[in-house]
C-alpha cells in the first residue's frame, strides 16, 4: 500500500520497506520503479518536516515541489543535466536527494549546508543562487555552451511564478530560442491568479502536445506551411499557436520563443513523468513546462498558515508550533515601519515602496494604515527605484524600503535615475551588515560603499532603534536630494522610543563617551559594542573617547578632525566592506594633511571576502568586529603587550 500523507506521522507503513534509505544520489532513484516514486516522495517530504523542525529554514516552497523534484532528478540525467533552481528556497529535497541527507540537519548552521544553493557544495548545485529570476538566463548559458561545443546534456530552470515577475525572467527568455531542445524551463505556479482547469483533461493534452508523434507532426506541418505564399504561412503559424494557447494558456510564452506545455498538476507523479520524459526527448524547443503546485503541499500546518510557512523557527512536528524568541526589544523593520506610518499621518506626501518583501520590511505596518499610498511591485527592485524617482519629481516623497543585497539589483537607477537627477528619493536598506543563517548571499556589506560614493547622496546609520526613529523623521524632511538610513536585522538595543522623534542636522555626529588617549569613531549598530572596549581600555589606562558619527556621508569633518588631532590613536568601525567610512575617513585626512602628523589611524570592516552562514555574533567576532577586536587594534597601534607599552612612538 503507498502512502500519502498530509500530516506528519511515520516515514512509511510498517508494511513498507523504506525506499528513501537506499536513495543516496539520483542515480539510485532511477532505478526504482515508477509505482514506486508515490512512495518515496512521500518519505521525502516527511524528511523534509523533520529537519527543518530542527533546523528551522524555509520550508513551505520545499514542500511544494517534492514530486517536481523526485520526478526531474528522475527523467533527466544529473548532474550531466544541469538543474537549477531559482532562489532556491525550495531546494531543500532536491539536497536529500543529491547525497547530503547526512548532513541535511545541519541547514543553515556554522559549518553546515546553505540555505540555498551552492556550487562549491555540491556537483548537483551547478549555480549558485538567492536572489530571484536568474535562473533561465543561467540555464540559457549552460545550453547554449553544450549547443557550442556538442556536449551532451540539457539545462532546467525551476522558476516559480512570484519570480516571474522580475524583468530578468523576460529578457532571458527573449533571448533563448537560439538554444533549442537544449533549454528546458519549468514555471512552478503556486499562486496562479487566473488558473486554467488543472485535471485528467490537461494532463492528457499536455501529454500530447509534448509527445514525439505530435511534434513530428508539427514539425511536417511547419514545414509544408514554409512552402505557402507568406500570408497563408503567418496564418498557420498563428493559428497553431492560438488554438494551444486558447485550450492550454501559454500564448505569451509562444511569443517570447518557447513551445508550451501545461497546465499539469506538479503533484501527480503519473501525469509528471510522462510528460517530462516527453520533453527530454523532444526536438522541438526550448520548451517551457507550467505545473500547478501547492505551497507547503502534505503538511497540515503549513497548508493551513497564511505564508504556507514559507519561512520557520525550529518547530515541533507533531503540532506545527514555531519555536519562540523570548521577548526583547522590537526588531529594526518594524520600528521603520511604525515611524514612517505615523510621518505620514501628518504628510500626505509620504509613499512607501517596497520590492515583494512587505513584511519583511516592516511596511506591513505602512499599508495597514495607509494602503492607497503603499506599493508593493514585486520583484522589481529596478523598477521600484524608478518609480519612487518619478513619483519624486512630481514632488511626493517616496521611501523606498529595500534589502540592502537586493538593491544591488538596481544600482545604474540609484545612479541614473536618482543621484544624477538629485532627487530626493528615501532610500530604507534594510538588513544593513551581516544576517546569520542566510550567509553571504544575503548580507548587506556593500551599500556604504556603493551609495556615499554618489555625488549628492545622504547616507547614515543608526546605533539603535530610537536613533532611526530620528533618522526616518530626518528622511521625511529631507529634500535637497536622496538620503539612505541603513539598519541590520533583527533586534534593537532595548533604548525608550522617542515620543517626538527629532530632525537631525545633516551630516554632524555626537560624542557618546569623551576621552584623552583613544578616539573610537562608530558607524551604525556596533556603538556598544564600541562602548564595552571603551571600558577595557580605561581599565588599561587608555582614556577612551566614542563617538557617534550618524552620517558616513556628508561626513562631521570638524568633528572627525578634533578627534584625529587630540587622541594618540583613532579607530573607526562599521558593519560593512572596505570603500565605506573608514576609507572616506582616511581620504579627508589625507586631503586636509593630518597623515602628515603620523597620526594613528586603524580602519575596522568586514572582511574582503564572503562570509558563510553562523550565528550574527560568531560572524562579526569572526570578522573582528567586535570588543575584543576593537581593543587588540588600539594595544596592537599603541605597541601593547600583557607586560605593558613597549613603544609608542
Amino acid at each position: 500500500m503507498l502512502i500519502s500523507l498530509s500530516y506528519p506521522g511515520p516515514m512509511a507503513d510498517a508494511l513498507q520497506t523504506p525506499l528513501l534509505d537506499t536513495v543516496d544520489t539520483p542515480s539510485d532513484l532511477r532505478t526504482l520503479r515508477p509505482e514506486q516514486l508515490r512512495q518515496l516522495a512521500d518519505e521525502l517530504r516527511q524528511e523534509t518536516i523533520a529537519a527543518v523542525g530542527v533546523t528551522g529554514g524555509h520550508l513551505g516552497s520545499g514542500l511544494g515541489v517534492v514530486e517536481l523534484t523526485v520526478a526531474i532528478h528522475y527523467v533527466f540525467d544529473t548532474p550531466r543535466d544541469r538543474l537549477i533552481w531559482d532562489v532556491g528556497h525550495q531546494c531543500y529535497p532536491h539536497k536529500i536527494l543529491t547525497g547530503r541527507r547526512d548532513r541535511i540537519r545541519t541547514l543553515r548552521q556554522g559549518g553546515g549546508l546553505s540555505g540555498f544553493t551552492k556550487r562549491s557544495e555540491s556537483e548537483y548545485d551547478p549555480f549558485g543562487a538567492a536572489h530571484s529570476s536568474t535562473s533561465i538566463s543561467a540555464a540559457l548559458g549552460f545550453a547554449t555552451a553544450n549547443k557550442l561545443t556538442g556536449a551532451p546534456g540539457k539545462a532546467i530552470a525551476v522558476i516559480g511564478d512570484g519570480a516571474m515577475s522580475a524583468g530578468m525572467a523576460y529578457e532571458a527568455m527573449n533571448n533563448a530560442e537560439a538554444a533549442g531542445n537544449r533549454l528546458v524551463v519549468i514555471l512552478n505556479d503556486n499562486d496562479m491568479s487566473i488558473a486554467p482547469p488543472v485535471g485528467g483533461l490537461s494532463a492528457y493534452l499536455s501529454r500530447i502536445v509534448s509527445s514525439r508523434e505530435f511534434l513530428g507532426v508539427r514539425e511536417l506541418m511547419k514545414k509544408f506551411a514554409r512552402r505557402l505564399p507568406r500570408p497563408f504561412h503567418t496564418a498557420a503559424r498563428k493559428t497553431d499557436e492560438y488554438a494551444r494557447g486558447m485550450t492550454m494558456g501559454g500564448t505569451l510564452f509562444e511569443e517570447l520563443g518557447f513551445y508550451y506545455v501545461g497546465p499539469i498538476d506538479g503533484h501527480n507523479l503519473e501525469h509528471l513523468i510522462p510528460v517530462l520524459e516527453n520533453v527530454r526527448d523532444a526536438e522541438e524547443g526550448p520548451i517551457l513546462i507550467h505545473v500547478v503546485t501547492k505551497k507547503g503541499k502534505g503538511y497540515a500546518p503549513a497548508e493551513q498558515s497564511a505564508d504556507k510557512y514559507h519561512g520557520v523557527q525550529k518547530f515541533d512536528v507533531i503540532t506545527g508550533t514555531q519555536a519562540k524568541a523570548p521577548p526583547g526589544p522590537p526588531a529594526y523593520q518594524n520600528v521603520f515601519g511604525d515611524a514612517l506610518a505615523r510621518a505620514a499621518d501628518a504628510d500626505p506626501r509620504i509613499c512607501a515602496i517596497t520590492a515583494a518583501m512587505p513584511s519583511g520590511t516592516g511596511l506591513d505596518r505602512f499599508a495597514a494604515a495607509h494602503p492607497d499610498r503603499f506599493f508593493d511591485v514585486g520583484i522589481a527592485e529596478q523598477h521600484a527605484v524608478t518609480f519612487a524617482a518619478g513619483l519624486a519629481a512630481q514632488g511626493m516623497r517616496p521611501f523606498c524600503a529595500i534589502y540592502s543585497t537586493f538593491l544591488q539589483r538596481a544600482y545604474d537607477q540609484v545612479v541614473h535615475d536618482v543621484a544624477i537627477q538629485n532627487l530626493p528619493v528615501r532610500f530604507a536598506i534594510d538588513r544593513a551588515g551581516l544576517v546569520g543563517a542566510d550567509g553571504a548571499t544575503h548580507a548587506g556589506s556593500f551599500d556604504v560603499t556603493y551609495l556615499a560614493t554618489l555625488p549628492n547622496f545622504v547616507v547614515m546609520a543608526p546605533a539603535d532603534e530610537a536613533e532611526l526613529v530620528h533618522m526616518v523623521h530626518t528622511c521625511a524632511e529631507y529634500d535637497d536630494g536622496p538620503i539612505a538610513v541603513r539598519y541590520p536585522r533583527g533586534g534593537g538595543t532595548g533604548v525608550a522610543l522617542p515620543a517626538v522623534p527629532e530632525r537631525l542636522e545633516i551630516g554632524k555626529g555626537r560624542i557618546v563617551r569623551e576621552g584623552k588617549s583613544v578616539a573610537i569613531l562608530s558607524l551604525g549598530t556596533r556603538l556598544g559594542e564600541a562602548l564595552k572596549a571603551a571600558e577595557v581600555l580605561e581599565a588599561r589606562g587608555l582614556s577612551t573617547t566614542v563617538a557617534d558619527l550618524r552620517f558616513a556621508k556628508p561626513l562631521d569633518e570638524a568633528l572627525i578632525r578634533r578627534l584625529l588631532t587630540s587622541h594618540e590613536v583613532a579607530v573607526t568601525i562599521e558593519e560593512n566592506a572596505v570603500g565605506g567610512l573608514g576609507a572616506h575617513v582616511l581620504t579627508m585626512a589625507s586631503d586636509a594633511g593630518l597623515t602628515d602628523a603620523g597620526l594613528k589611524i586603524r580602519t575596522l570592516r568586514l572582511p574582503d571576502r564572503f562570509q558563510d552562514q553562523d550565528k550574527p555574533e560568531v560572524q562579526y567576532a569572526e570578522a573582528g568586529l567586535d570588543a575584543d577586536a576593537i581593543v587588540a587594534t588600539v594595544l596592537s597601534a599603541l605597541r601593547y603587550n600583557e607586560a605593558g607599552v613597549i613603544a609608542r612612538a
